[in-house]
């Protein structure tokens, strides 16, 4: 049974369509994120787990959203931290396998809203690790992937903290898993780009756009809903074809992910004619033609 809600193209086309997250589904998040606190806990690791040191910062991917994409490493510093700081797409339910009594410290930066500076973040992290906590940032995805975590370790060993990397699952690889694409597929590509939609600036500019659209034939975009008009005029530009599929996935892997099928020519006006918000994730290639097939949530 199909979950597809069809959006009109400019001219009255019929050519994308919603998918929204199924209710079984959706059913499963509540009862996995009900479980209780003695019934998360580490297996046994013939190496040990690592010791959460006092005096010491560790940076931890949190995953997309679905918090069983946290990985045990994760698990094993939330149990152990005395505080944690943490971003806007870190998934409640992963604070609750915190450790009891561990403070909690929301340091979320959204687009276009009030948020703390990314120095007042840092600075953050450096008293409460100078005060002999175990202090844990925790970010959404991977902290290594468009998360800032290379600019916050700069600043935490250049201040003499020591530091521990937890890698995540980023939402370009594991959220476009959990909508049916794989961002690699040797019948489709042989080389995939992850890219940001905006630079330090606030815009896309710092990219060749144009270059990219002939170089990579795949392209998976991070945070591009602000500037997906000029994004994808310049790939026009570059030579992409205007009827190339794109996928726009929202809040993925979580109970709250929509899926937005549509075509490099019809993406802005799609996305606008949707309403949709961020997280979003765009992908940009015939991978995304694959989920016809392969769209596991949707089938349950």
């Amino acid at each position: 049974m199909s979950d597809k809600q069809p959006a009109t193209q400019p001219g009255g086309a019929t050519g994308s369509a919603i998918a929204h997250f199924p209710r079984p589904r959706a059913r499963y998040i509540e009862a996995m994120t009900d479980m209780s606190d003695s019934q998360i806990t580490l297996p046994e690791n013939p190496n040990g787990w690592a010791a959460f040191r006092p005096g010491w910062v560790w940076l931890v991917g949190a995953g997309p959203g679905d918090p069983g994409l946290l990985t045990l490493n994760a698990l094993n510093a939330l149990r152990q931290a005395d505080v944690i700081v943490y971003d806007a797409l870190v998934n409640p339910a992963v604070l609750d396998w915190a450790r009891p009594g561990a403070e909690r410290i929301f340091a979320g930066k959204r687009g276009g809203k009030p948020s703390p500076t990314q120095r007042d973040i840092s600075l953050r992290l450096i008293s409460e690790a100078q005060a002999g906590k175990r202090v844990l940032r925790l970010k959404g995805g991977d902290p290594f992937v468009f998360g800032r975590g290379g600019e916050e370790a700069q600043t935490l060993v250049q201040n003499d903290v020591p530091i521990r990397i937890v890698p995540g699952i980023t939402a370009g690889i594991g959220g476009l898993a959990y909508a049916g694409i794989p961002v690699t597929h040797r019948d489709v590509n042989q080389a995939v780009t992850f890219v940001t939609g905006h630079d330090q600036t606030g815009g896309p500019t710092a990219i060749n756009w144009r270059a990219l659209a002939a170089g990579s034939q795949t392209l998976v975009l991070y945070m591009a809903m602000k500037h997906i008009r000029a994004i994808t005029a310049e790939l026009l530009a570059g030579g992409r074809k205007a009827e190339e599929p794109v996928a726009v996935v929202i809040s993925a892997s979580t109970e709250a992910q929509e899926v937005l099928e549509t075509t490099l020519g019809a993406c802005a006006d799609d996305v606008e004619r949707a309403g949709l918000t961020p997280p979003a994730i765009f992908c940009i290639g015939r991978n995304v033609l694959l989920r016809e097939a392969l769209d596991w949530r949707g089938a349950q």
